[in-house]
């Protein structure tokens, strides 16, 4: 609703010649309605007629009415908007968590408000949290890639619902959290090397005080552990392209290399341009895994398997939980900690040490193949 109350106008008159924007009671006069049942489908009342609920929503697209956001919180003291705690950050993981929040949050019919942090340390946290609720938002989810997050969500206003949404594992209860199983992606993707033929997998990681790069080392550690082989050294570094290709560089020099499992794709990448400038070919002579399955891994040279993060799932299960927080305040909580299982997308950079042959069908362990053509 605008901002304008005065007087009734002409339902006939045209919406262009307005001179102030319509208000409830002029939709009521257009859809022969009284004003109470307008309110009632504004508010999603279910006690309202199909054929009544039509005719009302017509009547606001011919008015061109929009309603009065600022009233409409005074009155029924939700304000249908959620805060998003986003670092600054151009990673695809963390990009794609807030894309995949905020397009759950507009399906869902709430406003988003994002406040981004210079720095994942508790007092930035705690400051994004502050203007935040300035804006009298209903709940916050949080992008939390290192636990300074979730332990600065412990100290939110009482009664503001929050969710912490990425990074990996925690002890503390009382925060809700949704993450990927990294752990779990990096057994995929280790596995998938093994079953192959490989007799080891080597591992260019991310950060190590990054809970997901920590998990994902736990992860190929452990399958290379009960599989007997081999644990080579790990090689730890930064989520980026010259990062994979520095440590591709020392790994490409090794004859006994056959199979790289990289922390992300954008290792990935920097892992295969180190391997072709050494002469190694891919994956004639070493196999190459990634992690996260961004958009471009399908066109790389070759195209990249690599394991598959479900973003849009995780911005509809952060909400969800959310949501379900916000219905329980002043029944008390019970956090939710929602673990989503990754997959494995089979492309060609990796095959059988010493040869390269074409996969048909799905190969075992949850994999499944993808190609040029299309994400799988």
């Amino acid at each position: 609703m605008n901002s304008s109350t005065d007087g009734d106008a002409d339902p006939a008159e045209a919406p262009s010649a307005r001179p102030r924007g319509s208000v409830m009671r002029d939709v009521a006069r257009l859809a022969g309605v009284s004003h109470q049942t307008v309110s009632r489908v504004l508010n999603e009342h279910p006690n309202v007629r199909p054929e009544t609920r039509a005719r009302v929503l017509e009547a606001m697209r011919a008015l061109n009415y929009r309603r009065n956001l600022a009233a409409r919180t005074l009155v029924t003291r939700r304000s249908r908007t959620l805060g998003i705690i986003g670092f600054e950050t151009t990673l695809f993981g963390p990009a794609s968590m807030l894309y995949g929040i905020e397009a759950a949050a507009r399906q869902a019919g709430y406003f988003v408000s994002v406040a981004t942090v210079p720095n994942l340390d508790r007092r930035s946290v705690l400051d994004a949290v502050d203007r935040l609720t300035q804006q009298s938002v209903e709940g916050i989810i949080a992008i939390a890639p290192k636990p300074t997050v979730t332990t600065a969500l412990l100290q939110v206003p009482a009664g503001l619902a929050s969710v912490g949404v990425g990074g990996g594992a925690t002890d503390d209860d009382a925060v809700p959290t949704v993450r990927i199983d990294n752990g779990a992606g990096a057994r995929l993707a280790t596995q998938h090397l093994l079953d192959l033929g490989h007799p080891t997998v080597h591992h260019v990681a991310g950060p190590i005080d990054w809970p997901e790069a920590y998990e994902r080392i736990e992860g190929w550690r452990r399958t290379l552990y009960d599989a007997g082989a081999v644990v080579p050294p790990v090689a730890p570094g930064a989520w980026t392209a010259r990062s994979g290709y520095e440590q591709g560089m020392v790994l490409a020099r090794d004859p006994s290399v056959t199979a790289i499992f990289c922390g992300n794709d954008q290792i990935a990448l920097g892992v295969l341009r180190a391997l072709h400038e050494a002469g190694r070919r891919v994956p004639e002579q070493v196999s190459v895994v990634g992690f996260d399955d961004t958009p471009d891994a399908e066109y790389f040279l070759p195209p990249l398997t690599t394991v598959r993060q479900d973003f849009a799932e995780l911005g509809r299960r952060s909400l969800r939980v959310l949501l379900d927080q916000i219905d329980r305040q002043g029944r008390g909580r019970s956090p939710d900690h929602v673990v989503l299982a990754p997959e494995l997308v089979v492309r060609a950079s990796t095959a059988m040490p010493g040869r390269a042959r074409r996969r048909r069908g799905r190969p075992s362990g949850g994999a499944r193949p993808g190609g040029p053509g299309g994400r799988g």
